[in-house]
């Protein structure tokens, strides 16, 4: 298949060779993402840019990212909008609450149902984040080349089938995606390769970290590292997906 712009991001994060590809290219799409809001371009100045992340907000995480990022600026103007958006809509839930009326038998379930309108509220705000809600919208569209590679590139199918394979998290959604992007006959070629491929890495990090135990072990201090000097992060990606060593990512001066 000949190498298309959109394949590039792709192909590039299977030639890394990292433990996942996919955590590779989120990596990289929230890094362009936190400079596109708060870098050196200054789009949190822009009336549209800043409707948008009014609207959505943003989650813990990307919160946090943002303060280490460094702009004290940017995350002061992008703060004082979502504030006055978000208090208006406190007020209007507020105003209309009514509290509910509960049972005398709902009040001793502690997993009732709870309709509390005001808790909803924020609820469905947590849920939301601009930087999620990117990265989202990318992600659904690298899982339609990632399909579409692998049907028509042989050299990606065979790098896959050599590759170290993806972190649980990506790799739950790439198997809930080739249901609905394979055919019946591919899918049974495609289980069996990555299937395969995720035990055999899988058994991989797991001896790694068996090994670094063993380091510590005063009778294995001269012994070869071997591939575990790296085993706890890369034990934890496989397993949660993300970078757990990668320093604080910040604004480029």
């Amino acid at each position: 298949m000949k190498e298309q712009l959109y394949t590039i991001p792709l192909n590039d994060a299977v030639n890394t060779r990292d433990e996942c590809p996919f955590c590779y290219i989120e990596r990289n799409i929230e890094r362009d993402l936190l400079d596109f809001v708060l870098g050196s371009g200054a789009s949190y100045m822009e009336a549209d840019v800043r409707d948008a992340t009014d609207q959505a907000g943003f989650c813990r995480t990307h919160f946090k990212k943002m303060f280490d990022y460094g702009n004290a600026l940017g995350n002061a103007w992008i703060l004082k909008t979502h504030y006055q958006k978000t208090l208006g809509e406190m007020k209007r839930q507020f105003s209309s609450f009514r509290p509910g009326k509960v049972s005398f038998k709902d009040k001793f379930r502690r997993n009732a149902e709870n309709g509390n309108t005001v808790g909803m509220w924020i609820r469905s705000r947590e849920n939301s984040c601009y930087i999620c809600n990117h990265f989202r919208e990318a992600y659904a569209r690298y899982l339609d080349t990632f399909f579409e590679m692998y049907q028509k590139d042989g050299p990606f199918r065979e790098k896959i089938s050599r590759g170290k394979g993806f972190c649980l998290p990506h790799f739950a959604s790439l198997c809930e995606a080739a249901d609905t992007r394979l055919g019946d006959q591919e899918k049974e070629s495609f289980y069996r390769t990555v299937f395969a491929v995720m035990e055999a890495n899988m058994e991989r990090i797991s001896g790694d970290v068996a090994w670094l135990v063993e380091k510590f072990d005063y009778r294995n201090q001269g012994a070869d590292w071997k591939d575990s000097r790296d085993a706890l992060q890369r034990g934890m990606q496989k397993l949660k997906g993300g970078y757990p060593a990668d320093p604080v990512y910040r604004m480029k001066k």
